[in-house]
């Protein structure tokens, strides 16, 4: 079924007129076109998937695994953005048999970080090792059913122990009433919290919504992080501006310039109509007009958060 969201989709190209030469085709991204942005020296995508066929599925996952989303399609991305370092986040797909994300960290070596999931079944020395390849994180996913169930605040805080001793941070995939719920407890885990996807907060209610309120009150306390990324999700205006999701995104940008990096997404694996990874790229342009923020976003800011030197 042809929907508003599709619709809107299919003219965004239209609507943004001419762009720079064209770069390669990419798997999973609409368009060919490179971004009118530049991407600085050592621009960090921070958040995006790989998926291998050479890697069973979770045998809890009804989802299916999408093609075309390999190391060596994601190196055509980087080509088409700019993008030199980049953070591999495990999807729920393949539950917390990480095999396919820690053999992509070996493939890309020291230009790449990674984000795990991970059971209470694992031990210290599992965990020693994936730092040593170059996991820094732990994403907790409280919106959809995990190889272990629903998603608690206790699993969330017993998690954030776990990997305290390593300096690593907690991801939250959480929607905008679910942060604003366990502000507290997020407030007092042992470890950075870092917000997938601004927050999810929903539209039209945006800034307003006490899980946005929540989120930047965190951030300001240097305790949170904010992904620029997914502005799709929530949107009920769509491309090419995200013009309801882009506010919360510029608020985010003007509140905490110091805690907040850029996402691509990449293979967006919850839309069935990709969307174009140069326009999103383009976004920062009016998230951040300021280039010397934007150098902070893209290279600074995950620099301090990942690791990387």
């Amino acid at each position: 079924m042809i929907t508003r969201r599709h619709l809107l989709a299919a003219g965004a190209v239209a609507l943004m007129g001419p762009r720079p030469a064209a770069a390669d085709s990419v798997p999973n991204s609409a368009g060919s076109e490179s971004p009118k942005l530049k991407a600085p020296a050592n621009a960090c995508d921070s958040h995006h998937h790989i998926y291998d066929a050479r890697f069973p599925v979770s045998p809890h996952w009804r989802g299916g695994r999408p093609d075309g989303a390999t190391v060596a399609d994601y190196r055509l991305l980087q080509k088409r953005l700019g993008v030199v370092r980049h953070v591999i986040v495990q999807p729920s797909t393949y539950g917390v048999d990480n095999r396919c994300l820690l053999d992509a960290l070996d493939q890309f070596g020291a230009e790449a970080r990674g984000i795990v999931v991970i059971d209470e079944s694992i031990d210290d020395a599992a965990l020693k090792r994936m730092d040593q390849r170059g996991v820094r994180g732990v994403r907790v996913n409280f919106l959809t059913p995990q190889s272990w169930g629903v998603t608690t605040s206790e699993r969330l805080e017993q998690t954030a122990k776990r990997i305290a001793p390593l300096g690593w941070h907690v991801q939250v995939l959480m929607s905008g009433d679910q942060i604003a719920q366990h502000e507290a407890v997020l407030a007092a885990l042992p470890v950075p919290v870092v917000f997938d996807h601004l927050g999810r907060i929903p539209q039209p209610i945006g800034l307003a919504h006490p899980g946005a309120q929540a989120m930047l009150r965190l951030a300001d306390k240097g305790h949170g992080w904010i992904k620029l990324s997914e502005p799709y999700a929530d949107t009920k205006l769509g491309p090419p501006d995200y013009a309801d999701t882009s506010a919360v995104a510029r608020a985010c940008v003007q509140a905490a310039p110091d805690r907040v990096i850029w996402g691509s997404d990449w293979p967006h694996p919850t839309e069935k109509d990709k969307p174009d990874d140069a326009l999103l790229f383009d976004l920062l342009s009016s998230w951040a007009p300021d280039t010397e923020v934007r150098e902070k976003i893209l290279v600074g800011n995950p620099a301090k958060l990942f690791g990387f030197t």
